[in-house]
């Protein structure tokens, strides 16, 4: 399905609320002047309301996408859409991209 690229400034949260940001955004391509970010790029999870493993499974701590596009890529590496994939290490569950640019489209 088609979705808009994720970029640097875009609003990505974990399932309890922390906020993520990629470690590693590729600066060779941007939109709205903000580097793009591929599937390669790990993410690291910051405020997350998890528990730690006394009373949960504890906070998230990273993440890494597991789909992206099929046809858009950067430098050999798939971009990341709005509808990829992701697991949060260690409670396993998804990142939620809430916002991000509206300008371009992948598939």
């Amino acid at each position: 399905m088609p979705g808009f690229l994720l970029h640097m400034g875009a609003t990505v949260i974990c399932s309890h609320a922390g906020q993520a940001q990629p470690t590693a955004p590729q600066p060779r391509v941007t939109v709205s002047g903000q580097p793009v970010v591929t599937i390669a790029a790990p993410w690291t999870v910051a405020g997350c309301t998890m528990p730690p493993p006394a009373a949960g499974t504890g906070p998230c701590v990273t993440a890494q996408f597991v789909t992206a596009a099929t046809r858009v890529q950067v430098m050999g590496q798939p971009v990341l859409l709005m509808d990829s994939q992701s697991v949060c290490v260690p409670t396993g569950t998804p990142l939620i991209p809430v916002m991000a640019q509206t300008r371009v489209t992948g598939m």
